[in-house]
C-alpha cells in the first residue's frame, strides 16, 4: 500500500491570493518579497541567509511562484518529474488552524471571533475566570502584544504576584504567558485547559500556553514547551478519515495541537525544527505502508515571519532545503512526498500579522512523471492525499492527480 507525506512549511505563501484586498494585504508575497531582497543584495552574504534552494526549485518553487504570482526567479523550471501548481484559500481567515484544516479538507465554516486592540482587550468576565481557575488575585497585560514583548513588560511583575500573562494577537487566540517555576508548567496547562472551553464557546480558535523562564536581572526568554488548545474541527478531518479506515497517522511539530488530538495516532515533536526534520526522515525510512505522515516546521512563522527578520526567514528556508534529499533517501516507490504551507507571513511586509496569499503545492511520486496541476484550491490537497491512500472521496476539494488512475 502506499504512503503519503504532507509537509507544511508555516508561512511560506507565494502571494497573489485573490482576496488580498480584504485583508490589506496586496503586494505580500512570502517567497516573491525574500527572492527580491536577496536579488537586491539586501541578504547580505556571511549572513546564513543565502537563498539558494535546489532542491525545491526542483520540485517547482520557482515554477509555483510564477503561477500564483508573476514572480521569477533564476533556474526556476521544475525537474521533469516534479508535480506543482499552487493552491488558493477559501476560508474566512488565515490564521494556522484554519489553514491546515482546510488542507485537511474542511474549510472553515465561519469567522474567528478576534479580540478588539483597545485596552483592554478582554472581557472583565474572562479575566475573571482566569484568576478563579488558577487561584490568583488577578492577571496582567489584557492587550494586543508579541510573545517576546509581553514577558519582557510584565515578567518581572508576574515574578513578584504569580499573576497570569493574558494577552492575544491579530489571530483568534488567547494567550497565557506564565514562569514555569514561579508558576508552574503544569499549572499553566491545567489553566489553558480549562479556559479554553470558555473561550471556545465564543468562537476562539485557539489557547496557547505559553511559558517562560529568566528573571528581570538576566532576561526573560520563552521555552520550547508551548501547547496549543484548539477548537475541534466541525467534520471529520484527512486525519479522522485515515484513521477511521484503519489506516495509522504520524503527527509531527505541533500537528497533534492543531487537531485537538482527533484522527493522530502516534505525535513526536523535537527542540527545534532540525530535530522535527530528523523525525520526518526517521519516519520516511519506517512509516508502515497505509501510513499518512504530516508535518508542521513552525520556525519560518514564528521566529522570522511574525518579528519581520527576512535574512533569519531565508536562512531557514536554506537549511530546510539541504534535508530534503534525506526525505526522499527513505521515500519509496509509489509514495505521495508533498510540501506545501499553511499562509503567508511576508518578513518584508508591514506589521507582525499573518499575509492573506496563496501557497506553493510541491510534490513527487517515485517511479512517476511530473506536471503542473494549476491553481487548486486548498482542500484539493487533502483530497488528493485522501484519494491517494485509498480513501472514499470527501466533501470538499478534488484529487488533482485523478487523471493518473
Amino acid at each position: 500500500m502506499p504512503r503519503a507525506f504532507l509537509t507544511v512549511l508555516d508561512s511560506v505563501g507565494c502571494g497573489g491570493a485573490t482576496d488580498a484586498d480584504h485583508f490589506g494585504d496586496v503586494g505580500a508575497n512570502t517567497l516573491g518579497n525574500l527572492f527580491r531582497a536577496h536579488a537586491a543584495g539586501k541578504l547580505p552574504d556571511g549572513s546564513g541567509a543565502s537563498l539558494e534552494l535546489p532542491n525545491l526549485v526542483r520540485l517547482g518553487l520557482g515554477a509555483s511562484l510564477r503561477l500564483a504570482s508573476g514572480r521569477c526567479i533564476d533556474g526556476e523550471v521544475p525537474a521533469s518529474n516534479a508535480i506543482w501548481g499552487v493552491a488558493e484559500p477559501v476560508s474566512p481567515g488565515k490564521d494556522t488552524l484554519t489553514g491546515h484544516w482546510e488542507l485537511a479538507g474542511v474549510p472553515l465554516p465561519w469567522s474567528w471571533h478576534v479580540f478588539p486592540r483597545s485596552v483592554p482587550a478582554f472581557p472583565e468576565w474572562l479575566l475573571q475566570s482566569v484568576s478563579k481557575a488558577c487561584g490568583s488575585d488577578g492577571t496582567l497585560a489584557n492587550c494586543h502584544s508579541s510573545g517576546t514583548e509581553v514577558i519582557e513588560e510584565f515578567g518581572a511583575e508576574h515574578l513578584r504576584t504569580a499573576r497570569p500573562i493574558c494577552y492575544t494577537s491579530a489571530d483568534s487566540v488567547f494567550q497565557i504567558a506564565a514562569h514555569e517555576e514561579r508558576f508552574g508548567l503544569g499549572r499553566l496547562y491545567r489553566l489553558c485547559e480549562e479556559i479554553a472551553d470558555v473561550v471556545h464557546g465564543m468562537k476562539v480558535g485557539r489557547v496557547i500556553a505559553r511559558p517562560f523562564a529568566g528573571d528581570a536581572e538576566r532576561g526573560f526568554f520563552r521555552t520550547s514547551n508551548r501547547r496549543d488548545y484548539s477548537y475541534r474541527a466541525p467534520e471529520p478531518t484527512l486525519l479522522d478519515r485515515v484513521v477511521e479506515a484503519g489506516g495509522t497517522t504520524h503527527a509531527i511539530g505541533k500537528i497533534n495541537d492543531i487537531f485537538a488530538g482527533r484522527g493522530i495516532s502516534f505525535a513526536h515533536d523535537g527542540r527545534d525544527d532540525m530535530e522535527r526534520m530528523d523525525r520526518l526522515i526517521e519516519l520516511a525510512g519506517s512509516a508502515p505502508d497505509g501510513s499518512l505522515v504530516i508535518a508542521n516546521f513552525v520556525e519560518f512563522d514564528t521566529l522570522f515571519g511574525h518579528r519581520r527578520d527576512p535574512e533569519g526567514y531565508a536562512g531557514a528556508l536554506a537549511r530546510f532545503d539541504r534535508r530534503i534529499p534525506e526525505i526522499f533517501a527513505g521515500v519509496r516507490r509509489g509514495d505521495l512526498l508533498a510540501f506545501t504551507a499553511d499562509h503567508g507571513n511576508d518578513p518584508t511586509w508591514r506589521g507582525t500579522d499573518h499575509t492573506r496569499e496563496r501557497v506553493p503545492i510541491l510534490a513527487a511520486m517515485p517511479g512517476t512523471g511530473g506536471r503542473c496541476v494549476g491553481i487548486r484550491r486548498f482542500a484539493d490537497i487533502g483530497e488528493t492525499v485522501a484519494a491517494h491512500l485509498g480513501l472514499a472521496p470527501g466533501r470538499h476539494g478534488e484529487d488533482f492527480l485523478s487523471s493518473r488512475r
